[in-house]
């Protein structure tokens, strides 16, 4: 039987649609849809179990997976299956899980599962836009508490003009790359790229996406609706004690202000902090804290988050005794390394990272192998965040989601900078050594340092900016943060990181936990960070003013050289004869590409040694040279043989040519060495190739004077007697009466 389905089409405009449709795939799930742009395909489900997990948080899994098979190719690798996610689909998991996670119920600490597969590829979609809407719809469509549908769309602008989840070729021609996620009331995630933009620009994307997404949040509520939306299953909700709140809120409120507005250090105030904890606690008997002891902890840390937020909404203070708009003393230093080919120290008072600059050719490059996306990457950044940056000791499994996308802000943040004709791949890696508050842009600020300090010749330095928020929707308080501490991210209502230069924005990240924060706020927050970032780019400036005018003496210069591309085969040779012994003896690494277009050679050479550069780039030149008939080029002996003398051109060494003995002088030569001998340099004039010798031909005599009386020989008839140059007579007989005319033998009989 025909399973009935149920369906929903949003108009994007441009004859663009998204359908959302459910009850053909997956019915088992408990929520399932097929998303579906052109012909692109995005299958999501989403299960949560029934039994409320024995953990104090959302144990929420999000899981994004693009299927080789959906672009009709194969997996890389031996095993030919699809392993772990590439950093494209962690960073899009990343996007969905920061939107969803706020909108499930505080208590709510179920497993849940939420996995979305690209089953279908169209080039002209780009399925991370889709992934959030197709969560969102999914979730709709089950019984598991979720506080409002929500959707991401991406926004971009051409020549002025907006445009909703642009194609990937659309995307090549804007100045901002944008993802927005959102519920009908709240913007709630901001993510992206920009081309230098100013604050209002930024902004007015953002209400023209929120327009956008309050139509797919309308359409989930149909497709809801038509499908017959299910209840919302009950749960065993968290054990809730008012009385004991309010205790506890009276036991620690004013003595965690009293320690909050000491202006402390991160070490000194966690002490502080943990011994009014454990004060409260004792106060309570045994029995009381074996049977409430979850309880005492939630009830105190509200207490504290409360105090902390009152302070900076009261009186302006915060944590370490700075005001709203100052940032923490900052100290830089680059060329720490003396290794490296470029290093940098950015230190903003408790957080820390070291950066590192490495150049290389294109053969280092950063591959990228997605069913969505095939290339490379000239330019890319890594960031680890070890345990002992925050005082801690853990199990280090891999890379984690979060290390991918702290570090992919931080590229999107520089990339813009780096010029187009860098003749290097570049790789920063950004080490953070200490962390108390947005070490991703700590990354941002040592990592432009270090790639000036590389020579790296970027445009212009970019800086970064982490900004928080704090509220009380009672009284209409609030307060926006400049450069925020890590405490302050956890107990505000916003962290939104900024970076730019001087002249505008080049990326953001941005997670609200308010509901419904007016765009008023968020300009003010925006515009309070330029005046953070431009304070922050003075001291990077000061440390190093412009990028180094070179790089330095031990790390390998770059000269690119394009060459037509019929004389690639012959710098590579035979089996790479030619440029691998060119590569040992030059000490240089050469990579060499052929442009798709205009299937010229461009030839990467790379060496600490300029001479040995210089031998390479000569080397090619030679190997490309290609003399003029009727010209007259200066040519060196390097060879004497019995009928003349190798030659080799002077501008191209090592390509030679033989200057035969009659062509030496006017004069009759009997033996070479009478006229030139080893080491000789001289003019001779080039004449192609010789039609009866097949080989190419120089002369000397040529451009030497006739002697008085010489006269010429007379040439030599090769074909005397009616017999052509292989002995057969014009009547295809040979010197021996013999027919070889094939034609005319007789077929021989077996």
């Amino acid at each position: 039987m025909i399973p009935q389905t149920f369906k929903e089409v949003i108009d994007l405009g441009d004859g663009r649609e998204i359908s959302i449709e459910t009850g053909k795939l997956a019915k088992q799930a408990h929520g399932s849809v097929v998303v579906q742009s052109g012909n692109c395909m995005l299958l999501c489900t989403v299960v949560s179990n029934y039994k409320q997990a024995d953990v104090d948080f959302l144990p929420l899994t999000v899981d994004y997976r693009e299927k080789f098979a959906a672009a009709g190719r194969y997996p890389g690798g031996f095993f030919k299956r699809e392993a772990r996610p590439s950093d494209g689909e962690v960073l899009t998991m990343r996007l969905v899980d920061r939107v969803l996670r706020p909108l499930f119920p505080k208590d709510y600490h179920a497993e849940t599962q939420v996995m979305i597969q690209l089953m279908s590829h169209d080039e002209n979609v780009m399925p991370d836009a889709m992934a959030g809407l197709a969560a969102s719809a999914a979730i709709q469509l089950s019984d598991i508490p979720f506080e409002t549908p929500i959707s991401e769309v991406r926004v971009g602008r051409i020549n002025g003009e907006f445009i909703i989840n642009p194609s990937m070729a659309q995307l090549a021609e804007s100045d901002i790359d944008m993802v927005i996620g959102a519920s009908a009331d709240s913007v709630m995630m901001v993510e992206g790229e920009m081309d230098e933009v100013s604050e209002e620009e930024m902004t007015e994307a953002i209400k023209f996406a929120h327009e956008a997404i309050k139509v797919q949040c309308d359409a989930q509520v149909k497709l809801a609706e038509a499908f017959g939306k299910k209840e919302t299953r009950e749960y065993d909700s968290e054990q809730e004690d008012e009385a004991l709140a309010q205790k506890i809120h009276d036991m620690a409120y004013d003595k965690v202000y009293a320690v909050a507005k000491a202006g402390s250090s991160k070490q000194e105030r966690s002490a502080a902090f943990a011994e009014i904890k454990e004060e409260i606690i004792a106060s309570f008997s045994e029995e009381e804290q074996e049977e409430l002891g979850g309880l005492i902890s939630k009830y105190y840390s509200k207490a504290e988050k409360s105090a902390v937020r009152d302070l900076t909404l009261n009186e302006g203070l915060r944590l370490d005794g700075r005001k709203t708009t100052d940032i923490r003393p900052i100290w830089c230093e680059i060329d720490y390394l003396p290794s490296t080919h470029g290093s940098a120290i950015f230190t903003r008072g408790e957080t820390q990272a070291l950066a590192t600059v490495t150049l290389g050719t294109s053969r280092e490059a950063n591959m990228i192998d997605m069913p969505s996306f095939e290339g490379e990457e000239r330019f890319y950044l890594h960031y680890n965040f070890p345990p002992f940056s925050t005082g801690e000791a853990r199990p280090i499994r891999g890379t984690s989601r979060r290390e991918v996308g702290h570090g992919n802000l931080a590229q999107r943040a520089l990339k813009g900078m780096v010029p187009e004709d860098c003749p290097y791949t570049v790789r920063v890696v950004s080490e953070v050594l200490e962390s108390n508050g947005s070490s991703s842009m700590a990354t941002v600020c040592s990592g432009t340092m270090a790639l000036m300090d590389a020579g790296v010749q970027l445009k212009k330095p970019v800086s970064g900016i982490a900004m928080g928020l704090i509220t009380d929707t009672e009284s209409g308080k609030y307060a926006v943060l400049s450069d925020i501490l890590g405490d302050e991210d956890h107990l505000g209502d916003m962290d939104f990181k900024v970076t730019g230069t001087a002249d505008g924005i080049t990326a953001c990240q941005m997670d609200i936990k308010v509901k419904g924060l007016s765009y008023e706020i968020l300009v003010k927050a925006l515009k309070q960070a330029r005046d953070g970032r431009l304070h922050i780019l003075e001291k990077l400036t000061d440390t190093i003013a412009a990028p180094n005018a070179d790089v330095k003496a031990h790390a390998p210069k770059m000269v690119t050289k394009v060459i037509p591309g019929e004389y690639i085969g012959a710098v590579i040779g035979s089996g790479g004869k030619v440029i691998q012994e060119l590569q040992k003896e030059t000490k240089t690494t050469i990579v060499i590409n052929e442009d798709p277009v205009t299937e010229e050679g461009i030839v990467e050479i790379l060496g600490t040694d300029q001479e040995g550069i210089d031998k390479v780039i000569a080397t090619i030149d030679a190997l490309m040279f290609k003399p003029e008939v009727g010209s007259i080029y200066e040519v060196k002996v390097i060879k004497m043989l019995d009928f003349g003398a190798v030659v080799e051109y002077t501008e191209a060494p090592g390509n030679e040519v033989l200057l035969h003995v009659s062509e030496l002088a006017w004069e009759r030569t009997e033996n070479v060495s009478d006229v030139v001998n080893l080491g000789d340099v001289f003019d001779v004039k080039y004449f192609g190739v010789d039609p009866r010798t097949r080989k190419e031909k120089v002369s000397r005599k040529a451009i030497l004077p006739k002697p008085e009386g010489y006269v010429e020989r007379p040439p030599r008839d090769n074909n005397r007697g009616g017999r052509d140059n292989r002995g057969r007579d014009n009547r295809g007989r040979d010197n021996r009466g013999r027919d070889n005319r094939r034609d005319d033998r007789k077929p021989r009989e077996n």
